[in-house]
């Protein structure tokens, strides 16, 4: 089973052909247009969507993050819009506009608050304002994007939403109406519940804090108590339906305060008065200290690289270890796609290893418990397996991560308003609940429960590039997608983990709204390794702890590092202590690279390697020929022989990012992946170590 390599920030630019969408739009001729003050083409800067250049005297506007493919390169494939020829002036072309919620043909409870949003923009110019209708009347006016605003306390009946756009030069757009049902009259029930009473703290971790208190009662007469809504620190965090909740993803050896109101289900805005605080206090210890160690198990690992969940506990790294993320399970048709075993298709997003997960009979020497696995148990395969490493490591959390590099093509249309309820209760169902579909004599209701304790998502990218490339309203559907998933995964029961792997690079975090979705989230991988590698013709380091004056790079690539990653998270509201840095345990390596420099940011082509050129595995190159160097500046390690070039991590680096999460107050750090280690698990115990 083939399935490309894992990038943080890797560049796409000339593999889009697949863009389907964008290649359908079709190319905008004005007669004329002005291109004064327009920069022209170069191959090296990197446009953004809705960024203009000028080339070959037309003024062209970028639809897609590229760079080094010029606007002709390939017309047909839509990476840019043709604006027309440069001339003096030109008709000015009116804005587009698309409502994008409610959805059309919604339903609503009357005294709802709905959100009313739309995309807009301007092929030769700029989007001056959105004004959104409520049939004819004005529901207000939005001048920056993401544009929105909000109905309050809906009334009943039949409503046709519309969003106009006006352009810098004042030409309008009127985008389709979306019509909604707005079920039942106002409500009627003043009366709020009871405040709930005995609030007190239940179970403590190093990162957690669960809750409960004693159900509150409704007046008379009225329609019941909807759930609850939990504060920290004043602060609304959750809101359960049940007298219980789970806290986590909290810092070490800190007290938080708490409260909790009822709210009736008649009307959501009748709410109890918030009840007495109860503060708590986080636990000191875990394994590495107060920090996470989280390590990427791959599914696939146990053919070619003969490498079973076994050897997490051979090589002494399930004793160093927090977390367990199970690579990968695959988003297809808007479903958690389980059962099927196929190959995987880079092109399609098809692929699946049920055998691999949970059908393969493995022999007593492979197995964890030391016992053979029989014909027909309900759960076999590595699922098995990590069941008994968890009886053997209670400690250990397991989590599945769904996409990854090569299955997140279905994302986009799963996370969808239309599709994300159903979508995130398959993954429940099939993940957490452990229904499977029966194959080879396996599977069954309740076959895979107890094995996962969360839900990773591992969306490359939502709104930006990776094997495809995303659209805006990814944004806010990814947002949406996370609080569904952080919703059901508590009515189930509270305390299950939900995280995500995050791309590092600036361009992919500053599409999205980390502000918005961490607070779904226990914490967030930040994929801080693959910067660079041997897509660049020149070579560099592929996880920098810093970045270092002399690096060639230009543009979004001058922030290809470790630190401006997590200031990129930080500085959009993410707590420190829910980022965690990753450690890649593999190099990306050139050859034919000049003896210049120590071969650093010198030419070069791929290196070979045992499983795919230009990558290599830490086991691998710790006993490769050559020197080893340090970057004063970028704090990056590498190893060249005076032809090839492997940038990758050594244990010495390990402990000094190690240091740079203690003090950063980062939550931890991850790794991808465990067969990348040697047979000593000498990186693992070094991260382990490094955090103490």
């Amino acid at each position: 089973m083939r399935v490309a390599t894992r990038n943080a920030a890797r560049p796409v630019a000339f593999a889009l052909s697949t863009l389907l969408a964008l290649a359908a739009m079709p190319a905008v001729h004005a007669q004329t247009v002005s291109c004064a003050a327009i920069p022209a083409w170069t191959a090296s800067t990197i446009y953004n969507p809705g960024d203009k250049l000028v080339y070959q005297n037309r003024l062209y506007q970028a639809n897609i993050q590229i760079w080094n493919a010029p606007p002709t390169h390939c017309p047909s494939c839509g990476w840019y819009s043709d604006l027309g020829a440069c001339g003096t002036g030109g008709t000015n072309q009116p804005p587009s506009v698309t409502l994008t919620s409610p959805a059309n043909g919604a339903s609503y409870n009357a005294g709802s608050n709905i959100a009313v949003t739309a995309n807009a923009s301007d092929s030769d110019g700029s989007v001056a304002s959105v004004e959104f209708f409520r049939g004819t009347v004005s529901l207000g006016v939005d001048t920056t994007a993401p544009y929105a605003v909000t109905w309050s306390n809906a009334t009943a009946g039949s409503h046709g939403f519309t969003a106009k756009a006006t352009d810098n030069q004042g030409a309008t757009t009127t985008s389709s109406a979306a019509n909604i049902t707005v079920n039942g009259n106002p409500p009627t029930d003043t009366t709020p519940p009871s405040v709930p009473t005995g609030l007190s703290a239940t179970a403590l971790s190093s990162s957690s804090i669960a809750l409960s208190w004693n159900a509150s009662t409704d007046n008379t007469g009225g329609a019941g108590v909807a759930g609850y809504d939990v504060y920290r620190g004043g602060t609304l965090i959750a809101s359960p339906t049940a007298t219980s909740y789970t806290n986590s993803g909290l810092a070490a050896n800190t007290t938080y305060s708490y409260t909790v109101r009822a709210r009736d289900a008649a009307n959501p805005s009748n709410a109890s008065a918030q009840s007495s605080a109860v503060s708590a206090k986080t636990l000191d210890g875990g394994t590495g200290g107060n920090k996470r160690v989280i390590g990427y198990f791959a599914q696939w690992g146990i053919y070619a690289r003969n490498y079973r969940v076994k050897n997490i506990d051979t090589s002494g790294s399930a004793s160093k270890i927090t977390h367990i993320n199970y690579a990968f399970g695959n988003v297809r048709n808007n479903r958690c796609q389980v059962g099927v075993t196929i190959p995987t298709n880079e092109a399609t997003g098809e692929g699946g290893d049920a055998f691999a997960d949970y059908t393969k009979a493995f022999q007593a020497g492979e197995s964890v418990s030391g016992a053979a696995d029989t014909w027909d148990q309900p759960l076999r395969g590595n699922w098995n397996q990590l069941k008994q490493l968890k009886a053997k490591y209670p400690n250990i959390k397991v989590l599945i991560s769904l996409g990854g590099w090569t299955w997140s093509r279905g994302f986009a249309s799963a996370a969808r308003p239309e599709n994300r309820v159903a979508f995130v209760s398959s993954c429940i169902d099939a993940y957490i609940r452990g229904n499977l579909p029966v194959t080879d004599g396996a599977g069954g209701p309740g076959a895979a429960a107890g094995v996962f304790d969360g839900i990773d998502l591992d969306w490359e990218y939502p709104s930006a590039c990776g094997l495809t490339c995303g659209t805006p309203e990814e944004s806010a559907n990814f947002t949406a997608l996370l609080a569904e998933f952080r919703r059901q995964l508590d009515a189930v029961r509270p305390g299950l983990l939900l995280t995500i792997a995050a791309g590092a690079g600036v361009d992919k975090v500053r599409v999205t709204d980390p502000g918005a979705y961490s607070q779904y989230l226990d914490y967030i991988n930040v994929m801080t390794y693959d910067f660079h590698g041997t897509w660049d013709a020149r070579t560099n380091h592929h996880s920098a702890l810093f970045d270092s004056p002399n690096d060639p790079s230009t543009g979004d690539q001058r922030l290809y590092n470790s630190n401006d990653a997590m200031e990129a998270f930080l500085t959009r509201g993410v707590p420190a202590s829910k980022l965690n840095l990753g450690i890649g345990f593999y190099g990306r390596g050139w050859t034919n690279v000049p003896n210049v420099n120590n071969g650093l940011y010198q030419t070069g082509s791929a290196a070979p390697g045992t499983y795919e050129a230009g990558n290599e595995d830490y086991k691998v190159l710790k006993d490769r020929p050559g020197t080893v160097y340090t970057d004063a500046n970028a704090r990056a390690t590498w190893k060249y022989d005076g032809n090839t070039f492997w940038s990758y991590d050594t244990p010495a680096m390990v402990t000094e990012k190690m240091g740079y999460v203690k003090a950063q107050n980062l939550g931890g750090a991850f790794f991808w992946e465990f067969s990348g280690d040697d047979a000593s698990g000498t990186l693992v115990n070094v991260i382990s170590n490094g955090l103490k």
